[in-house]
């Protein structure tokens, strides 16, 4: 990669390593994904082409919507590689611990979701980590890593479960969070999209009263 030049890294996952850098003189962002030694070398390379090949589908899908997302500036799927631009801004995360942002962000969460979903995309790893605020106050979504094109309605359920799940663990004085979450995401639910907004709901309920009874 001799375009690209590394400054630091900034995250290591289970499924990724992702670095900062600059590529071309632009900031930017590498993410490699990690070979899983538990796998036999044939699957490993296989999954990983198979998510990669989606999250740069999903990425081009986005670049011709409003949906704000990084911009793809290459990528090398037998390598395991993507390099994407660099969002400039703080988490939701972040901006909510800091008292910055309240349940109204997290509404616009909740509607930019449902914008998503209408393109016939599921997220796969929906927290506050992986939406960030712009100087703009826009949301910006990132990291697709393990989202899915053309989901069943059960995947849309899991990615509000997912973001669920993290509002309560880490944003727990926000109250009614999951409230402004469906509020939003109902409110941007278009009436010709299947499944409909409140189906989805349904079916998160549904979802997370599994998960109540099984915990």
């Amino acid at each position: 990669m001799p375009l690209w030049k590394t400054s630091k890294m900034i995250h290591q996952g289970a499924e990724a390593t992702v670095f900062s850098g600059h590529w071309m003189g632009d900031k930017a962002i590498l993410k490699k994904r990690n070979r899983r030694s538990y796998r036999h070398p044939d699957l490993d390379r296989r999954l990983t082409r198979q998510r990669l090949s989606v999250e740069v589908r999903v990425l081009t899908k986005l670049h011709s919507t409003e949906i704000p997302s990084p911009s793809l500036f290459d990528v090398d799927i037998d390598e395991g590689w993507i390099i994407l631009s660099e969002v400039e801004g703080v988490t939701l995360y972040e901006s909510l611990l800091n008292g910055k942002s309240d349940n109204e962000q997290i509404k616009k969460f909740g509607g930019l979701i449902r914008q998503l979903h209408e393109l016939g995309i599921s997220h796969g790893d929906l927290t506050t980590h992986n939406v960030i605020i712009r100087g703009d106050e826009d949301l910006t979504l990132i990291d697709f890593g393990l989202s899915k094109i053309s989901p069943e309605i059960e995947h849309l359920g899991l990615d509000l479960q997912v973001l669920h799940e993290c509002l309560n663990a880490s944003h727990y004085e926000e109250n009614d969070a999951i409230e402004s979450m469906i509020e939003g995401y109902l409110s941007h639910s278009s009436d010709d999209f299947t499944p409909s907004g409140a189906d989805v709901i349904d079916r998160f309920n549904s979802i997370r009263g599994r998960v109540r009874y099984h915990a």
